[in-house]
C-alpha cells in the first residue's frame, strides 16, 4: 500500500446538506483546490397537497455516508486523513424538526421550508400584529410567512402529540438542519452539541437581527418556549469535535446557511456586492454591510455572517424564489418528458424559443417579491403548434425571469443598479439558461468555473476559525477565482416584450387556492361539504334510477 502523500498541508472539509443531497467535500486552503468530493441524493415526502417533508434520519445517514465516502477516495489519492484540519457545516435554510434530547430519535420528520400546511397558521396570527407597528418584520426582517420555522413548530406543536408530550416534559429540542447535524456529529444523547449560528438563526422568525439573541417577545407571540432553542454562535468558531468516523476528533468550526454561505464563498466581502444561487430555489444577495436594509419592494432583511465571534455582523437584502432547478425536477419526475436533468438544455437548443408559451411555476406559491402563498403554477399561452420543447424552454425561461423581478427589487432598495450578476449553484452548467439570464437581465452573467461555490464559502468560515487558523479572509490572500462572462445578445426591446408578458402571465397564477385546501391537503371537490353530499346523491339517484328501469 502507497504511504500518504506528503507536502498537501492542511485541509479543509465542507459539509453541505441541500435539498436534493448530501454533499462532503475537501480544499486546500492555500490555493481553494477542490480535492475530493461525494454526494448522496436525498428525497422528499408529499403526503398531503402542499406538504412537503424530509426523513431527518435518512438526512443524517446521507452525512455519515459521503463523508466515509470521500474519505475512502482521500485514501485512495494517498491524502493522509490527519491532514483534515477542520469541517464546515452549510444547510438548506428554515426547514425545521423537533426531536428528542434523550433518546435522539425525531418527534415528526423535518418540516421542509417549501411547505404550505401552516398558511391558516400564518393567516391567524397576522390578525394580531398591530397593523402600526409590525413588531415581527422590524424585529426579523422577514414577511409573516409559510417560508419561516417558527409557523413550522407552531404547526408542530398544535398538531403533533409526541412533540408537546416531550415539550411538556422537558425532552424536546428544535433546530433547523445545521442544529440536527452538529448534535448528531459531536456526540448526539452522549453530550452533543445543540446550537446554531446567526444566519440560520435569522431564519426562523424567533430572532432578533439586531440585538443577535433569541427574542423574548416573539417566542410569546408564537407561542414558543425558549428552553427548547439551540445557542446562537458566530459563523466562524469552534462548535465541538466529530465523535465518530474517519474523522474523529476534527473539529467543526464553520457553519452558514447555504445562501450566506454562497455570499462568502464568492467572496462579496464589500457593500453592494451580490450574488445569485440556481439551486432547487433561486437566492439572490446583495451585502449591505454593518447597516440592516429594510426593503419597500418585497425583499427580505437577512444576516449574511458573522465570521468569528469578535467579529462585525454583516446583514443583506435578500431576494427569495421558491421553485428554480425543482420545475426541471418536476419535469422529469411528474411529467416524464425528460429522463434525465440534462436533457433540458437540449429540449431548449431544439426550440429555440418558447413560442409565446410562459410557466409559472408556483408550485408553492409566489415568494418575492409578491408572497402569494395563494398562487399556484400555469402554463399559458399555449396552442396546437406547443410541444415538450416550447415548455422546456418556458422553463428555462421562468427561472431567468424569475431572477429579473427579484433584481429589479434589489436596485429599486439599494439605489444603484447592479452592472453585472455573479452566479452560481449547478444549474450554472446550463449554457442556454445563462445565455437567457444575461438577455432578460439586459447584464453580463459572470460564473465561477469552479462550481462548489457553497461548499468553498463553508470551508472558508472553518478554516479562518479561532484555534483552526488555516484559511486568511484577509482580501490579499484569498486566491482568485476563474470566472466565466457571458454578455447579453438579444435588443432590449425584445427583452423588455417578453418580461412584460411574463409579468401578465404571473397576475394570472395568484388568488387560486383557499386556506382551507392548502391546510387539510382535501379534495376541492369535497372540500364543500353541500357540493359533496350533492355529487353523492347524484350518484344514488342515478344508479336507482338504472336499477328501476332495468339497465344493466
Amino acid at each position: 500500500m502507497a504511504a500518504p502523500r506528503s507536502g498537501v498541508g492542511p485541509l479543509v472539509g465542507a459539509l453541505v446538506e441541500g435539498t436534493n443531497s448530501s454533499r462532503f467535500l475537501v480544499f486546500n486552503p492555500k490555493t481553494a483546490e477542490l480535492l475530493s468530493h461525494q454526494q448522496v441524493e436525498l428525497t422528499q415526502e408529499y403526503p398531503k397537497e402542499g406538504w412537503v417533508e424530509q426523513n431527518p434520519k435518512a438526512i443524517i445517514q446521507s452525512v455519515y455516508e459521503c463523508i466515509e465516502r470521500t474519505c475512502e477516495h482521500l485514501g485512495e489519492l494517498n491524502i493522509d486523513l490527519s491532514d483534515i484540519k477542520a469541517i464546515g457545516v452549510s444547510n438548506q435554510r428554515e426547514t425545521t424538526l423537533v426531536w428528542d434530547k434523550l433518546t435522539g430519535e425525531p418527534l415528526y420528520n423535518a418540516v421542509a421550508w417549501l411547505d404550505l400546511r401552516t398558511q391558516s397558521t400564518v393567516e391567524t396570527l397576522s390578525k394580531k400584529i398591530p397593523g402600526n407597528n409590525n413588531f415581527v418584520k422590524s424585529k426579523t426582517g422577514l414577511p409573516l410567512s409559510t417560508y419561516f420555522s417558527a409557523v413550522k413548530v407552531r404547526w408542530l406543536l398544535d398538531n403533533v402529540t409526541t412533540v408537546q408530550k416531550a415539550v411538556e416534559e422537558n425532552r424536546a429540542l428544535f433546530g433547523t438542519i445545521d442544529s440536527w447535524l452538529i448534535w448528531n456529529l459531536t456526540g448526539g444523547v452522549d453530550g452533543g452539541v445543540h446550537c446554531t449560528d446567526v444566519t440560520n438563526a435569522s431564519r426562523t422568525m424567533l430572532f432578533n437581527i439586531h440585538s443577535l439573541e433569541w427574542d423574548k417577545e416573539l417566542c410569546d407571540f408564537f407561542g414558543i418556549p425558549m428552553s427548547i432553542l439551540p445557542n446562537v454562535c458566530s459563523s466562524s468558531e469552534i462548535y465541538g469535535k466529530m465523535k465518530a468516523g474517519s474523522l474523529e476528533n476534527v473539529p467543526i468550526s464553520g457553519c452558514l446557511g447555504d445562501q450566506s454561505a454562497a455570499l462568502v464563498g464568492q467572496m462579496c466581502f464589500q457593500e453592494g456586492q451580490a450574488k445569485n444561487s440556481y439551486g432547487t430555489g433561486c437566492f439572490l444577495l446583495c451585502n449591505t454591510g454593518r447597516k440592516c436594509v429594510f426593503s419597500d419592494h418585497g425583499l427580505l432583511t437577512t444576516v449574511a455572517y458573522k465570521l468569528g465571534k469578535d467579529k462585525p455582523v454583516c446583514y443583506a437584502l435578500e431576494g427569495s424564489v421558491a421553485i428554480a432547478g425543482a420545475v426541471i425536477r418536476w419535469l422529469k419526475d411528474n411529467l416524464g418528458i425528460i429522463e434525465t436533468s440534462e436533457e433540458i438544455e437540449k429540449l431548449a437548443i431544439e426550440a429555440g424559443s418558447s413560442f409565446g408559451c410562459y410557466f409559472i411555476p408556483a408550485f408553492s406559491g409566489l415568494y418575492a417579491p409578491y408572497w402569494d402563498p395563494s398562487a399556484r403554477g400555469i402554463i399559458c399561452g399555449l396552442t396546437q403548434f406547443t410541444n415538450k420543447s416550447h415548455i422546456a424552454f418556458a422553463a428555462l425561461e421562468a427561472v431567468c425571469f424569475q431572477t429579473r423581478e427579484i433584481l429589479d427589487a434589489m436596485n429599486r432598495d439599494c439605489g444603484i443598479p447592479l452592472r453585472h450578476l455573479q452566479v452560481d449553484g449547478k444549474m450554472t452548467s446550463n449554457k442556454i439558461l445563462m445565455q437567457l439570464q444575461a438577455d432578460i437581465l439586459r447584464i453580463p452573467v459572470i460564473k465561477p468555473t469552479m462550481p462548489e461555490i457553497t461548499a468553498l464559502g463553508v470551508a472558508m468560515a472553518a478554516g479562518a476559525a479561532k484555534g483552526v487558523d488555516i484559511w486568511s479572509l484577509d482580501p490579499e490572500d484569498l486566491s482568485d477565482i476563474v470566472m466565466e462572462r457571458i454578455e447579453p445578445q438579444i435588443n432590449a426591446v425584445e427583452s423588455e416584450s417578453r418580461y412584460s408578458t411574463w409579468k401578465k402571465a404571473t397576475q394570472k397564477s395568484m388568488g387560486w387556492v383557499t386556506t382551507q385546501s392548502t391546510e387539510n391537503g382535501d379534495s376541492p371537490a369535497f372540500s364543500s361539504l353541500p357540493l359533496g353530499f350533492f355529487i353523492v346523491s347524484s350518484m344514488i339517484i342515478l344508479i336507482g334510477a338504472r336499477y328501476i328501469s332495468g339497465i344493466p
